[in-house]
């Protein structure tokens, strides 16, 4: 800021004395001294006023200095979802699915019954042999609807997991009724207690490798091709390398036998060791591969008479992803065995034929089961799966000619994912089952599966 000239503070006085009025000779001062006053007061007003100004240019300095050091302001964003809920020191989460299907089913050699698991799903055992007319059927159902639940709770640095599953159309006796309230009973599946890398529970048998079951709107799929047992065991897995993991278990057993003149099956309980089984597991950017091992013993002892013998088996799977967004992959199970008739395709064959009689002997009854499943992802909500499965049984002599001998189905299916959660299928498949004398049975059947995950 600048001061002004003296003529220009001199008309300033003379306007104040002006308005002031007129003042007489002997009052009116100096007036050369009252200018000399007044700009010596302008002089130091100004430079004050540039004091201030040189102050606040130095704030103004510093605020920009402060600013620039400062860390960015954090931009608020939505929280995501909560996976789960607390309950004390574990988190519980709640998943399954919703699940109903229209089952359209055609049967060549004769009818099932309307309480059958092969009217549920497909079951090569149950299809009809030797009938002398068609019969077709239809069935709605939301009995496979499947309810979950995991927990996880750390402890000192470890990790404790617990597991339980259940759905409604594997628990046994009679349920629901078609003609009123179709309800059905909750069953259990699988249910389990992990501490690290041991697990005590119910779950998948660890001679299965799960990861071969192909997408199907049925309830397993390419069932007599497949090792499918859930059971209480007790497994331990180690990691070898990253990308190698051995599992071995302590399991359930249960020998299933039939006589030499009856087919039906019969679960003795009299097993007086675990099974054992040992699993390798190699997972892989192309995808997983598995080799199991199977070990146990049979027996028979109906306190009057007995008999023990050894079974094994072994069982290559895997899954082989590949195509744009590894969208494609193929699946695939091979299993042979002596004596381990239960753990594939659902008990189609028997472990062993046991005559019952004084002397008598288990003899085993040796199966071999494939199954193979190729994906195609047509677009990222459309895909397809193509399937087949196949089992032979042979037989010790004598045993019953209406055993079951082999089965084999073929299945082709077209799923569309409208929204994340949604899956809607259609598939058709045809099966058949053959007996030891010859006789054969075949099955067509069209289904439509509408699926909500959660």
């Amino acid at each position: 800021m600048t001061t002004r000239s003296r003529p220009g503070l001199c008309a300033g006085v003379a306007l104040i004395a002006l308005v002031a009025g007129p003042a007489s000779a002997a009052e009116s001062p100096d007036i050369e001294a009252r200018m000399s006053a007044i700009e010596s007061r302008m002089a130091a007003l100004t430079g004050e006023l540039e004091a201030t100004r040189a102050e606040n240019a130095s704030l103004r300095s510093e605020l920009a200095e402060t600013r620039a050091k400062a860390p960015p302001a954090v931009v608020q964003t939505a929280a995501a979802p909560a996976d789960g809920f607390k309950v004390g020191g574990t988190t519980v989460k709640i998943g399954g699915f919703l699940k109903t299907v229209a089952t359209f089913s055609r049967w060549d050699d004769g009818d099932v019954a309307g309480n059958s698991l092969g009217r549920d799903f497909y079951l090569p055992q149950a299809i009809p042999v030797g009938g002398t007319r068609e019969s077709t059927d239809s069935d709605f159902s939301a009995k496979q609807t499947r309810l979950w639940l995991n927990l996880s709770t750390d402890v000192s640095g470890h990790t404790l997991k617990g597991y339980l599953e259940t759905d409604f159309q594997t628990s046994p006796g009679t349920q629901g009724s078609e003609r009123t309230t179709n309800g059905y009973n909750l069953a259990l599946r699988r249910a389990w207690v992990q501490f690290d890398n041991l697990l005590v529970g119910q779950d998948w048998s660890t001679f299965q490798y799960v990861g071969a079951l192909p997408e199907s709107t049925d309830f397993v799929g390419p069932t007599e091709g497949t090792v499918f047992v859930r059971q209480p065991l007790v497994r331990y897995t180690a990691k070898l390398t990253p990308a190698l993991a051995l599992s071995v278990s302590a399991e359930n057993a249960e020998s299933a036998t039939i006589s030499s003149t009856s087919p039906t099956l019969v679960e003795n309980d009299d097993d007086r060791m675990p099974d054992f089984v040992a699993r390798l597991a190699y997972t892989a950017p192309f995808g997983e591969l598995s080799l199991a091992g199977l070990f146990r013993q049979l027996s028979v002892d109906n306190g009057a008479i007995s008999d023990k013998t050894g079974a094994w088996g072994v069982s290559a799977a895997g899954k082989i992803v590949f195509g744009p967004g590894k969208r494609h992959d193929i699946r695939f199970m091979a299993t042979y065995g002596d004596g381990i008739g239960r753990y594939v395709g659902l008990n189609f064959a028997p472990d062993a034929v046991y005559d019952g009689l004084p002397g008598g002997t288990l003899e085993t009854v040796k199966t071999f089961a494939a199954l193979a499943a190729l994906k195609l992802g047509w677009t990222p909500t459309l895909r397809s799966t193509f399937m087949a499965g196949y089992q032979n049984a042979s037989y010790p002599s004598p045993a019953p000619l209406t055993a079951n001998d082999k089965a084999w189905s073929l299945a082709a299916n077209l799923f569309w994912s409208p929204v994340k959660a949604l899956d809607l299928g259609v598939e058709y498949r045809h099966g058949e089952r053959e007996l030891l004398n010859g006789l054969a049975g075949q099955l067509s059947r069209l289904e439509f599966a509408a699926k909500y995950n959660f």
